[in-house]
């Protein structure tokens, strides 16, 4: 690091890969840039050599970005990560998972630079809790695609959250945005911001449930003023004693909720 970056680059199209090297090789914090055209390769070369910073595409064949990430930050020295995907709401899996920033396609020099200065301060340790705070931010409002623009949903609009394969739905009193991120990843990253378990396919924010009520079936509902969210037996007891807690902390309707 004292005579600038070691960097690898990861991308599975090669003319990509080639362009952000050649970007990276122009950049003055730059002093190497490695290329590989997919995960499995760049693992090996991180384990025969070290590297201050990793770009990394999201959207990759087999092992993809995301997954290689969370390999890498289980290293007992992980570079810092820098995610690149020409998808703007692959930026809330980036965050979450720690990434310190992300770069849409096409890469322009500027917003290179601007990316390169961070990763220099936290290469160099001078990042303290930077990436945690980046990380709590970024997931206290999603970007959500709406009619062409991009639109942020805070998280204290959402009253359950619905799990839909690979995505989860957002219901909120605007109405119901579609981020592509796992339901289970959903839950690590809200599950400290009053967000609790209903059921194997439903998050339910804690201040927005007005009250437990039986089915016709004799199943559990936890009533939000968007509708009923399921609650199984599996996680009807969880849910009964954080509604309590949190009503004895006086937290319950609280406006502020998350935010």
């Amino acid at each position: 690091m004292a005579d600038g970056l070691r960097v690898l680059a990861v991308d599975d199209v090669p003319p990509a890969l080639a362009e952000l090297c050649r970007l990276l090789e122009d950049a003055p914090e730059v002093a190497a840039v490695s290329g590989a055209p997919d995960a499995v390769t760049a693992l090996r070369m991180i384990q025969s050599e070290p590297f201050d910073a990793v770009f990394l595409d999201i959207s990759m064949p087999g092992l993809d970005g995301l997954e290689m990430a969370g390999l890498l930050a289980k290293l007992s020295e992980p570079p810092v990560i820098v995610f690149v995907t020409a998808h703007e709401e692959h930026a809330v899996a980036a965050y979450g998972i720690g990434a310190i920033d992300y770069l849409l396609k096409p890469v322009r020099a500027e917003r290179l630079s601007a990316t390169l200065a961070r990763v220099v301060k936290m290469a160099g340790g001078g990042g303290g809790a930077e990436p945690a705070t980046r990380q709590t931010d970024a997931m206290a409002a999603l970007p959500v695609e709406v009619g062409g623009r991009t639109r942020y949903v805070r998280r204290s609009e959402v009253q359950f959250v619905e799990a839909h394969g690979d995505y989860v739905r957002l219901h909120t009193p605007s109405g119901v945005h579609l981020v592509r991120i796992p339901i289970s990843r959903m839950e690590e990253y809200w599950g400290g911001a009053g967000f609790v378990r209903a059921h194997r396919s439903y998050l339910v924010a804690l201040s927005a449930v007005r009250e437990l009520r039986s089915d016709s079936a004799g199943g559990l509902l936890a009533h939000t003023d968007l509708g009923d969210v399921p609650v199984s037996r599996r996680h009807a007891r969880e849910l009964r004693e954080q509604l309590l807690s949190a009503a004895h902390r006086g937290e319950l309707d609280s406006p502020g909720r998350g935010a």
